[in-house]
């Protein structure tokens, strides 16, 4: 196999955080948040470009709460608009052919077989697994869906129509734990104090208005639609959701909190910044590879002028198609190791 090269980000690694509190009881779906079943849940903060600080904000607010119980993790998303439309009525269209809002959850954080969710304001669905991501080789599971998945989609304005005076869309979801634990940890639902890694992305066209009608506006230059923006809760640094080691921090709380002090309040495991310290070594294990044809067991061949930011003392293991690199976990109780395929996983002592 003839491995491509992986971008490396350009973004500080500082994934976003959020305390998800348990429901006080069961959720009646219509899409919209002030309800008292919502009052619980912090929002999270504002959405920004995809790539962070390298582009200018959204100019609209995107914003979300999540809760949980036995049976169903619950998204909860507000988007600003003044232009609401949506066409695609099929489920497992692509979605983000419309503006859309999507979920986005990887349960044990190895960045292979994770969920994807997108739905538009007509409340179409996509839903889909994913073995590996695209940058890997792994081709989405579009049969694949989310058995018990319930939505709901409310429009404060109206569908489709310019002379309405529009203010805002929201989004329910709940999605159902016999679903999602199919790729968690152990193949269960989290447990108080576990965190999976989820992020969200709102997709937002350029549209203007044809007789009567929002249609995508066209770039001059080319004659097609300008590209769509990309807003999402935690940035990513390149324009593609599927880096899941950048995705946020959900950490499922008890009815206290767990002790933590809102969504800031979980501090970022050591661990966790030596998964990442692996993951740049991969993303340019294989820009090597892109380059030379080959693999190099040398740490310092993949560092350049810039290898400061290294802190551990990986081990480099490589064939003519194939490399490891590990490194120690933070409290010795075992190793953590990434192969050419972008999985990472830990094999304790």
């Amino acid at each position: 196999m003839n491995y491509s090269e992986v971008p490396e980000p350009k973004i500080r690694f500082a994934p976003k955080a959020y305390v998800c509190k348990r429901a006080a009881g069961p959720l009646a779906l219509n899409g919209r948040l002030d309800k008292p079943f919502w009052d619980t849940a912090a929002w999270t903060d504002d959405f920004v470009d995809i790539e962070g600080d390298l582009r200018p904000g959204p100019s609209k607010r995107t914003r979300v709460k999540m809760l949980w119980d036995d049976e169903y993790f619950y998204v909860g998303a507000e988007m600003e608009e003044d232009r609401i439309w949506a066409t695609l009525t099929e489920r497992d269209s692509v979605i983000f052919y419309d503006n859309d809002f999507e979920i986005f959850i990887d349960p044990d954080g190895d960045s292979h077989l994770y969920y994807e969710f997108e739905i538009n304001a007509l409340n179409t669905v996509w839903d889909l697994l994913l073995a590996k991501p695209y940058r890997d080789g792994g081709p989405p599971v579009n049969g694949w869906d989310i058995a018990g998945l319930k939505t709901a989609v409310y429009i404060d304005g109206e569908l489709n129509n310019p002379a309405a005076a529009n203010r805002l869309w929201s989004v329910e979801a709940a999605l159902p734990w016999a679903a999602l634990r199919e790729c968690a940890p152990e193949g269960r639902p989290p447990l108080p104090g576990e965190y999976w890694r989820v992020n969200f992305s709102r997709v937002e066209w350029r549209v203007e208005v044809r007789d009567g009608q929002y249609v995508k506006q066209n770039d001059p230059a080319t004659g097609k639609p300008y590209p769509e923006d990309n807003w999402v809760w935690s940035p990513q640094g390149i324009v593609n959701m599927h880096y899941p080691e950048l995705w946020g921090y959900v950490v499922f709380a008890d009815d206290e909190g767990d002790g933590y002090s809102g969504s800031a309040g979980f501090p970022l495991p050591q661990d966790e910044t030596i998964k990442w310290e692996l993951r740049r070594l991969y993303y340019r294990e294989r820009g090597y590879y892109a380059r030379f044809g080959r693999f190099t067991d040398d740490p310092s061949e993949l560092l350049g002028t810039d290898g400061a930011w290294l802190s551990i003392r990986p081990a480099v293991e490589t064939t003519g198609k194939l490399f490891q690199i590990s490194a120690p976990s933070s409290d010795g109780s075992g190793i953590f190791y990434i192969r050419e395929d972008g999985k990472l996983w830990k094999e304790r002592s």
